[in-house]
């Protein structure tokens, strides 16, 4: 910004100086407003240190130039190989990278904590504020470039990232847009076998075994789509006051890992974020 938007005049009284004080203020936010749309981090979480980011690895993990490598914690962009034999890409893959590059690399980012402050490979798991104030996240849900995948440690935004998503996939933006990420039926679950997938359709049944709930989409349980809560994810359901069995008649959009048990698909939750309320 080159010098002063505006100049007192000596003459003023002090009313008029504050007034045209305000009014240079005013001036100075219409010629650098916020861009309208982005993402701003959510509050709550717990700021860690800026550093310039060095390089993009995909679309949800960087370098920082101090020699750190961070995993951005809540999303799942399209994965790239990365030297997996036998990996296939996935669609969007390079677009997200290329994406995230244009948006940190050479900038400086802020890391925010909400839970588990590193993975077990050493990566930093973090929330990205750039410098200017846009959350990395958040924009690249916005643009339908990641999907939300939180864990029982690191739940800490989620109903800001879930918000976005929704917003993305109801405009069809980027992976909403390509049948690979199309949300499933339950009938067709067990088809994805070993995939994160988001599965959508009506809870019939339910009842508590031993140390575990199941939630069932069909009324034979043997072969109906499943969702098992064991005794860990049941705590965090009671912290939240949320009682899994209420499900029972609902129509919901889950999120997981998907398994084979014997004729039915079965996945597995770990914390009440990856259920939804339709």
């Amino acid at each position: 910004m080159r010098g002063s938007f505006c100049l007192l005049d000596r003459s003023d009284t002090s009313c008029g100086m504050i007034r045209r004080a305000l009014a240079c203020l005013f001036l100075a936010l219409a010629v650098f407003p916020a861009a309208a749309g982005e993402p701003s981090l959510p509050l709550g979480l717990e700021a860690g240190g800026s550093a310039i980011v060095q390089s993009v690895i995909d679309g949800d993990s960087l370098t920082l130039a101090d020699g750190r490598t961070v995993r951005m914690v809540g999303i799942q962009a399209p994965k790239l190989p990365k030297g997996r034999p036998n990996f296939p890409e996935w669609p969007l893959a390079g677009d997200a990278q290329a994406a995230l590059g244009d948006l940190v690399e050479g900038r400086t980012v802020t890391l925010h904590f909400g839970g588990t402050r590193q993975d077990r490979y050493g990566r930093a798991l973090a929330q990205l504020a750039r410098d200017d104030g846009l959350w990395i996240q958040g924009e690249l849900l916005r643009r339908g470039l990641a999907r939300v995948y939180t864990f029982p440690d690191n739940r800490a935004a989620a109903a800001d990232m879930l918000a976005l998503e929704r917003a993305a996939r109801a405009e069809r933006r980027g992976l909403w847009a390509d049948p690979f990420f199309a949300i499933r039926h339950p009938e067709e679950a067990g088809r994805f076998t070993g995939e994160f997938e988001l599965v959508e359709g009506k809870i019939v049944d339910g009842a508590r075994r031993e140390n575990a709930v199941f939630l069932n989409f069909g009324a034979d349980w043997r072969t109906a789509f499943t969702l098992r809560l064991n005794s860990e994810t049941l705590r965090l359901f009671r912290a939240d006051k949320v009682g899994p069995l209420a499900f029972i008649g609902a129509t919901v959009r889950v999120r997981g890992y998907i398994r084979r048990d014997r004729e039915r698909a079965i996945m597995d939750i770990t914390h009440p974020e990856e259920i939804e309320r339709l």
